[in-house]
């Protein structure tokens, strides 16, 4: 089968992986649809040529670079045409423009399509978004859930069509495996990797920071709108020399990152218009064998399971509890860590979500016929 992928998300070279896992499904003809770049609130990430063996990753176009809700792709009528392909996979969610304009281009085209969604919260979309949605439900022959709260609000708002629940990407374990070093004499390290905004809680790591003796270390790597705010406030909490801020970090760079730390925090708080969709740094970390604390915020709890340490969003004292815990119990770090590759390996490898993501394809092509 003949697929074309469309997806501004794989531009990350890191995420690639799972492309080329897709393109050793022997039926599989993949060719994905990349813009050159991709802005948001953190900054602007090229497109990263890292793992690209058989399969095409070609570079098209986008219009509105940095809207999420109207980017779209000018040239996708000209690609599809050329390439011809028996299935469209919309990596992307159901009420912004993107969809709707490759949808219809699919419905126009007879191709088979299927749209991505992360969205967790009900939320009801004015004008044009809400018509944008119910046309990409009435059409899409599938829709993948990144989660299974996603999943649920498919359903209550309408759409009746097939639902897989399939994280958009996983883990390499060979890329993001444990170091065969020993760790080196240090303080207790502590990281958190993404963006530097208000949903991610990263006031409340820097004040559970504050309260741990040292000697200790908290690393940041991500860029963001509240970067000024957060410095202010390590230096207001004393804790400035501690601190480091790397930036953002290219995602190949990642794996030597997480496995220097001694345990990775999320502290992602729900807001009105979000809660944690996955967490993916989470099962990168795990993947390394480093042990891992995050909010209950969404989906963070299913992800760790119990390989590792859940407090509830906002609470400084309990992530400055777990943080002391894990301080004190180096027996504890490692066996969380354990864990936490064990699980990767049993759910979230890249080789699993592709597999996942062909029978899918496989599927909808069986029900069209094809």
């Amino acid at each position: 089968m003949r697929v074309v992928m469309i997806s501004k998300a794989c531009i990350v070279g890191a995420y690639q992986k799972k492309l080329e896992a897709l393109a050793r499904e022997p039926d599989i003809q993949l060719t994905v649809l990349t813009p050159p770049s991709w802005k948001d609130d953190r900054g602007e990430q090229p497109l990263e040529r890292a793992f690209t063996q058989g399969y095409e990753l070609r570079v098209t176009p986008i219009r509105f670079n940095g809207h999420f809700h109207f980017h779209h792709y000018p040239r996708l009528a000209a690609e599809l045409d050329e390439l011809q392909p028996d299935l469209l996979h919309i990596d992307e969610e159901p009420y912004n423009l993107a969809t709707r304009k490759a949808m219809g281009l699919a419905v126009k085209r007879r191709i088979p399509a299927l749209f991505f969604t992360w969205q967790n919260i009900h939320r009801r979309y004015p004008f044009p978004f809400g018509g944008w949605e119910r046309y990409n439900y009435r059409h899409a022959r599938w829709a993948i859930a990144g989660n299974h709260d996603a999943a649920a609000v498919l359903r209550a708002k309408g759409y009746a069509g097939p639902i897989a629940v399939i994280p958009q990407f996983g883990v390499d374990p060979e890329l993001f495996a444990p170091s065969d070093d020993p760790r080196p004499d240090r303080p207790f390290t502590i990281g958190y990797a993404g963006g530097l905004v208000q949903a991610k809680g990263v006031d409340v790591l820097l004040r559970a920071c504050a309260r741990l003796p040292k000697p200790w270390e908290l690393r940041l790597a991500g860029t963001g709108p509240e970067e000024a705010r957060l410095r202010d406030l390590a230096q207001t909490l004393g804790i400035r020399e501690q601190v480091r801020w790397l930036g953002k970090l290219p995602s190949l760079a990642m794996p030597d990152f997480l496995r220097d730390l001694d345990a990775l925090a999320l502290p992602s708080r729900t807001t009105p218009n979000w809660k944690e969709q996955f967490g993916r740094v989470l099962v990168e970390a795990m993947a390394c064998e480093t042990s891992v604390i995050g909010s209950d915020s969404g989906e963070i709890p299913h992800v760790i399971g119990e390989a590792g340490l859940i407090f509830p969003e906002d609470d400084v004292d309990a992530l400055a509890a777990h943080l002391r815990r894990l301080q004190s119990d180096e027996t504890l770090r490692q066996a969380l860590g354990q864990r936490g590759r064990r699980r990767v390996l049993a759910r979230f490898t890249q080789a699993q979500i592709a597999q996942a993501t062909a029978a899918v394809y496989r599927q909808i092509l069986d029900a069209a016929g094809r």
